[in-house]
Order: C-alpha cells, then sequence, then structure tokens
C-alpha cells in the first residue's frame, strides 16, 4: 500500500525545495559565494519566525518559509543571505563582552547595508527614511562602516532612536549565537574558521573576474576586510609559542603495561623509566613595543597591557624562565624595560606611563632589538608584537623572528609588509566598555 504523505512531512519537503530555490535565486546574482551559500545544513525548528543559525546549522519553520514564499518571496532571498552575511563577517564570534543587544543591532546594519548596497533583483526593496538617514550618518564616520564600529555609533543613541533603529533593521534571530562561555569549544571554532576559509574564497571568486568594483561590491568587501583575522587575542598569542623541552613528567609516552612488567619480573627494576622531559609549545622570550605617538591614547595602551597581562598569567602559557622586553617607542626609543615574571607585570601596570608624543616611526624599535639581540641581551627572542594605529614608516627587511603589528581599528593593508602578521583590536575590547 502506497505510503500518504502527511502534512508535517509534505511542509519538510516543500521547505527543503524551497531552501533549493532560495540559494539558486541568490547564485544567480552572487556567483562569488556559492560556498557560502550552501554551507548551512537546514534544521527543521518549529516556533520560529524567521531564519536562524549557530553558524553549522540553518534552523528555520517549515510553515513560517511557506506562508512568507505565498506572501513576499525577496524577503525569503534577503533573510537568508542576511543569515549567511553574518556568518562570512564573523559576527557570531566576534561579539565578546559586548552589550548583546546592541551588538546584534549593529550586527545587523552591517548585514543589511552591504545588502541593499549591493542592489541585487531578487533583494531589492525600497529604503525607508530611518534606514536611509542610518546609512548616511553612517558613512559620515571616518572610520568605515563595520558592525563594532556601528556599534560605537549606537552606543550613543537615546533609547527611542535605539528601538526604532533595532525594529528597523530585524531581519534574523540570533538565539542560536555562541554564548562568551561556548567560543572556545571544538565544534564552534571549527565553525568559525570555516567560515574565514570561505570568506577568503568568496574573496578570490570575486577578485577572478576582474571588474571594477560597484559600490555594494565595495561594501561587502569592506566587510570582509574588518572581519579579517578578527580572532582572540590570546589565539593570536599562541602563534609565538615555540617547542622545547623542559623538566616534566611525560605521562603521554609512559608505558605502564611495561613498567609494570618489568617490576612483576626483575622485582623493583622497572624496564621503562618514565621520561623526565617533556616537549611543550609554549610562548617563550619577546618583546612589545608600544607605539606612544600623539595619536595613540594611553588608556588604550593600558588596556592593551593588561590584556596581554591577562593573557600571560594563563596557566601553562610560558616556560618556567622567561622575560618580556616592553619598548616605548615613537620615532625614537623612549623606554625599555624587562619583565620577567606575573608580578614584575602587576608592579610594572601600577607604575606605567606613557612616554613620548611625537611622530611614528616602526624602523628605531627594530634597529635597537637588532643592537640588542647582538649584544646577547636576547639570544632566545620568539617574537615581536607591536602595539599601533598603524600609520608609521615600516622597515623593509623581514627580521628572522616573528613579527606582529596589533592595530587599533582600521588601518591601511597595503603599506604594511607581507611578513609580518597582523591583528585587528577594537578599541572597547581593550577599554572593556561593553
Amino acid at each position: 500500500m502506497a505510503h500518504i504523505q502527511t502534512q508535517s512531512e509534505w511542509e519538510a519537503e516543500m521547505a527543503g525545495r524551497l531552501l533549493q530555490f532560495i540559494r539558486h535565486e541568490l547564485y544567480l546574482e552572487l556567483r562569488h559565494l556559492e560556498p557560502a551559500l550552501s554551507a548551512l545544513v537546514y534544521q527543521k525548528t518549529d516556533g520560529l519566525l524567521t531564519f536562524a543559525t549557530d553558524g553549522r546549522y540553518l534552523f528555520a519553520s517549515p510553515e513560517w518559509m511557506i506562508r512568507v514564499f505565498k506572501q513576499n518571496t525577496p524577503f525569503l532571498d534577503r533573510a537568508y543571505l542576511h543569515t549567511v552575511f553574518h556568518c562570512l563577517f564573523r559576527h557570531l564570534w566576534t561579539g565578546g563582552k559586548r552589550d548583546a543587544r546592541i551588538w546584534h543591532t549593529a550586527c545587523d546594519i552591517a548585514a543589511e547595508h552591504v545588502i541593499d548596497a549591493l542592489d541585487k533583483s531578487c533583494t531589492r526593496r525600497i529604503l525607508s527614511w530611518i534606514r536611509k538617514h542610518t546609512y548616511d550618518t553612517l558613512k559620515r564616520q571616518e572610520d568605515g562602516i563595520s558592525a563594532a564600529i556601528i556599534y560605537r555609533w549606537l552606543k550613543t543613541q537615546k533609547e527611542e532612536q535605539l528601538a526604532a533603529i533595532e525594529r528597523e533593521f530585524y531581519t534574523d534571530d540570533h538565539r542560536f549565537w555562541p554564548k562568551e562561555d561556548e567560543l572556545q569549544k571544538p565544534l564552534c571554532k571549527q565553525a568559525g574558521q570555516d567560515w574565514d576559509q570561505r570568506a577568503r574564497q568568496a574573496t578570490l571568486l570575486k577578485n577572478r573576474r576582474g571588474d571594477s568594483p560597484k559600490d555594494g561590491e565595495e561594501a561587502f568587501a569592506a566587510q570582509i576586510r574588518a572581519a579579517k583575522g578578527r580572532r582572540s587575542y590570546a589565539d593570536f598569542l599562541r602563534k609565538f609559542a615555540v617547542r622545547k623541552e623542559e623538566a616534566h613528567l611525560d605521562l603521554d609516552e609512559f608505558d605502564l603495561g611495561y613498567y609494570s612488567y618489568g617490576l612483576r619480573l626483575y622485582g623493583r627494576l622497572p624496564l621503562i623509566e618514565p621520561l623526565e622531559t617533556k616537549e611543550s609549545c609554549k610562548i617563550r622570550d619577546f618583546v612589545i613595543v608600544i607605539d606612544t605617538s600623539y595619536s595613540t591614547s594611553g588608556e588604550l595602551v593600558q588596556g592593551f597591557l593588561k590584556e596581554t597581562a591577562a593573557v600571560l598569567s594563563q596557566k601553562n602559557s610560558f616556560f618556567q624562565s622567561f622575560s618580556i622586553r616592553i619598548l616605548q617607542c615613537d620615532e625614537q626609543i623612549r623606554m625599555d624595560q624587562t619583565v620577567s615574571a606575573g608580578e614584575d607585570f602587576e608592579r610594572f601596570l601600577a607604575h606605567f606611563k606613557l612616554c613620548g608624543g611625537g611622530g611614528t616611526d616602526f624602523r628605531p624599535a627594530f634597529s635597537y632589538v637588532e643592537r640588542l639581540r647582538e649584544a646577547g641581551e636576547l639570544s632566545h627572542l620568539g617574537g615581536l608584537l607591536y602595539f599601533t594605529d598603524g600609520k608609521g614608516l615600516y622597515p623593509q627587511k623581514k627580521p628572522d623572528y616573528k613579527t606582529a603589528f596589533l592595530f587599533l581599528g582600521d588601518y591601511e593593508e597595503s603599506a604594511v609588509p607581507p611578513w609580518a602578521m597582523r591583528l585587528r583590536l577594537e578599541p572597547e575590547e581593550l577599554l572593556h566598555e561593553y
């Protein structure tokens, strides 16, 4: 006897077909987004009145999708693209300790701005006055339009204005976005890394065409640049870890079976002794350079150093013997201090004062470090971190140690030497004004 399809089964089948239809319509006009458009795995979720995601699954109610398709098909295309853009722009993983309500609204504005700027037929809509006024206001911001910059602007708005903006830009449900304590879980971290890869693929596919970018495409590229390399400072600092053997029982290499067999056979003579050293991957000695030019805020520098101290105080971050050389430099070296332990770092922070205030030149710090190495004072240098606003002269020659520039906000990508690692830090991350 043939199976008679139930209404629930029919709705599930229709939802799958509608999702294929949405992806196809978007792909026809946004071919460079192919890897991203098909990435989310559909998960039937009754009770939702829009799309939702956790970075791996797309949650939606079949009944809602069917009803909206009959009434307003373009909204499904737009809402789906909006959700995908949240993932591509790493909004799910970069909220930190910010106010959740304001951050979610900022992310919605960032995603909607790109969709409106792209102006594709399958997602086009008339701009309301609130929407147009918001975009015009944000375009006057010097640092561009990104979720972090929008967040700062939203924090200056009155409650009535914020509520109106929130209603205007609300598109998808953020209830499944990872909480702060979930960000380090393997599946969550892997999802973020996968979307990093899809963002790079989308950029490569777009650049391969060689067309002159239109306003919408430039808005998309700007969001990708803003999201590029966004990861926790702690994860970034681990790039400076080095492998070295230290005195430590390596239980991973210890075979209890052979050890016990020796005791049984020879009495007190085990066949294998546990290894007394273990290869560890930790942070070794390195240099932190603080840009003390007139454009760098002392409050932000203090915040950066406190954040660094918090990372370094984590268990097993350093070898038992280590040192940090902290330099202050504008167009010349203003201060040089060595910190060798957690308590030293706390004392350093308690008495820290910013020295300098001139122009920015990165070269003197690198020359000074080379002189210290030649003098044998930095014989185990693992790397150099340069905290700066990015507006200065870079050295041309690549040093033979890891180097990273930590930028406050936007920076000129083309000016940074290709051999340097880079990480963009948002001011509110350091000031903890969430």
